[in-house]
């Protein structure tokens, strides 16, 4: 929860922002030390052109394959003029892998590599919140990881968003692998966690879309119902006080939980 409020004390982080770089410069300053890669480029969209910076963590292990856990961590174009800080939506999640990070620091792993990655220009650069114009570094990043053979290897993507919620309740995302959404309600169910997960069914448009159209196995964690009747995405009121440290240990436990079964699985 530190890291959130860390986060947001940036203010709105929209890509090609002040705030946006600086915010880019506290999570490589937290990930001093380890393995970094960084996949920079420019984007031309309908509002300019802008950089843009995915942010790879590497933690190696000792089986051939790699389980991705990703976040992103820009705010919402749109609203660039107002005070959005975008606490659940991008810093509740970013932190997050922060925190994952320190987890997996400095040990030695017994199983598939695990990569965080930070992806930067999700969020819509127009109205409606599904613009096509959104999942830039995604987008990017799987074709990039398509065409050097990256993509062969990952066995699961693990996609954390809005995970923040004080009434945490995760949905069952319909356009995730069945097999690795049921993976993550095991895992849930181990930690004795399975009330928050998978009440609701939906089909979610987020930054895993790109993998799940090239064949990667991904589920989607996340709440997207945010306050009643998800009163509070995508507004001002998207703030600190609306979320819970539980809720954020509790997502951290279970992704933890599913990546040591996935560790223990014979998949091809």
């Amino acid at each position: 929860m530190q890291y959130v409020k860390e986060i947001v004390g940036f203010g709105p982080r929209p890509i090609g922002s002040e705030s946006h770089k600086r915010v880019e410069n506290y999570i490589l300053g937290r990930l001093k030390g380890l393995e970094i890669e960084q996949d920079a480029f420019e984007v031309s969209t309908s509002e300019g052109k802008f950089p843009v910076r995915n942010i790879i963590a590497k933690f190696t292990g000792t089986k051939d394959g790699i389980i991705v856990i990703a976040s992103h961590y820009d705010t919402n174009w749109p609203l660039r003029n107002t005070p959005y800080i975008g606490a659940n939506d991008g810093a509740s999640s970013s932190a997050l892998l922060l925190e994952i990070a320190n987890q997996l620091r400095g040990k030695k792993r017994q199983g598939y590599s695990v990569w965080l990655l930070w992806d930067d220009a999700e969020e819509s650069m127009k109205l409606p919140w599904d613009d096509p114009e959104s999942l830039y570094g995604v987008r990017h990043l799987a074709q990039k990881w398509q065409d050097d053979g990256t993509l062969k290897k990952i066995k699961a993507f693990l996609l954390e968003d809005m995970v923040g919620d004080a009434d945490l309740n995760i949905e069952r995302d319909t356009n995730s692998a069945p097999w690795l959404e049921d993976l993550v309600y095991k895992a849930a169910t181990n930690v004795g966690y399975q009330s928050h997960f998978f009440g609701r069914l939906m089909a979610v448009e987020d930054d895993h879309m790109p993998f799940v159209q090239r064949g990667v196995p991904s589920a989607d964690l996340i709440d997207f119902n945010y306050g009643y009747n998800d009163v509070f995405h995508h507004t001002v009121e998207d703030t600190v006080d609306k979320l819970s440290p539980k809720s954020l240990g509790i997502v951290g436990t279970v992704t933890l939980e599913t990546v040591r079964l996935l560790d223990l699985q014979v998949r091809p």
